[in-house]
């Protein structure tokens, strides 16, 4: 069993940055493949990005790719979002996840969650 603890949402203007932290606990992350997901009021939980359990490959939504990048840091047994050039229709709830398969972008291949945390872009 592996406990998620997110960090880092809140307020910012478009255009400007955030940079989400997961952090874990009761297990190393570095087994697992670790994914981000959103969601925005009235919508289902979308894909937002992953990254094998090695470091080695990042997943992308189309509509984040070339502004957000995924990392993970092994030895503080982390996984991160960096969100650049933010837009109001990243508004949302973000959540990190962790997976025992690899390239996993659905919902349901994630076997544990954080509790999530918002992010709201300002027009």
């Amino acid at each position: 069993q592996v406990q998620l603890v997110e960090y880092g949402g809140g307020l910012v203007q478009a255009g400007g940055s955030l940079r989400l932290s997961c952090a874990a606990s009761g297990r190393t992350l570095n087994s697992y493949a670790v994914g981000w997901f959103r969601q925005a009021p009235g919508k289902e939980r979308e894909f937002v990005a992953a990254i094998s359990w090695n470091g080695g490959s990042g997943y992308y939504a189309d509509s984040v790719k070339g502004r957000f990048t995924i990392s993970r840091d092994k030895v503080k047994n982390t996984a991160a979002l960096q969100m650049n050039s933010l837009k109001p229709e990243d508004t949302a709830v973000y959540y990190c996840a962790a997976s025992f398969k690899a390239g996993a972008t659905r919902v349901s291949e994630y076997n544990y969650w954080a509790q999530g945390t918002q992010v709201t872009v300002s027009s």
